[in-house]
């Protein structure tokens, strides 16, 4: 099920993204977050924006939310968002239906703009962006440097 994320779900989601951080270019975080760190964040952006978990079992699965895009009051009505799977849960409709929903969620909020950074290559959350309506609006060459290699980085975005 999809539900609101709490603020102790923390060490769930927590674990979920300290795994992308120390295994992939998926986010270019590079070092691990500790549980206060995440529930602090939680409770940041839950305050504004929607945070939604998938949930089986008593198991968070995924993960997705939306957070400011930029400070300036002309992008108020602009978001990025973020969907995190867990390891080897990928293929089975999760990401869809986490990101649908919190597309769902912010239309009701009345904003226009959702845009997903991705780390390339990344086909998979690519074509999760693409089946979605998400069309790409750039590309910048080699802008991140992570595991000893520099990294592109595509920007889609979704009017809503």
């Amino acid at each position: 099920m999809i539900r609101a994320v709490k603020t102790e779900d923390a060490e769930e989601i927590k674990e979920i993204y300290n795994y992308y951080i120390l295994n992939s270019i998926i986010t270019f975080e590079e070092s691990p977050v500790s549980t206060a760190e995440m529930g602090e964040r939680i409770n940041t952006i839950k305050s504004v924006f929607p945070w939604i978990v998938y949930e089986k079992d008593h198991q968070i699965l995924g993960y997705a939310y939306a957070a400011r895009w930029r400070s300036r009051s002309a992008y108020a009505r602009s978001v990025e968002s973020t969907v995190y799977l867990k390891p080897g849960t990928s293929k089975k409709g999760i990401g869809t239906q986490l990101y649908t929903e919190l597309i769902k969620r912010l239309k009701e909020m009345d904003l226009h703009v959702v845009i997903g950074g991705i780390s390339l290559p990344n086909d998979a959350s690519v074509a999760l962006h693409e089946k979605l309506g998400f069309k790409k609006v750039a590309h910048f060459k080699e802008v991140g440097f992570k595991f000893n290699n520099w990294i592109d980085v595509g920007y889609w975005e979704l009017l809503i």
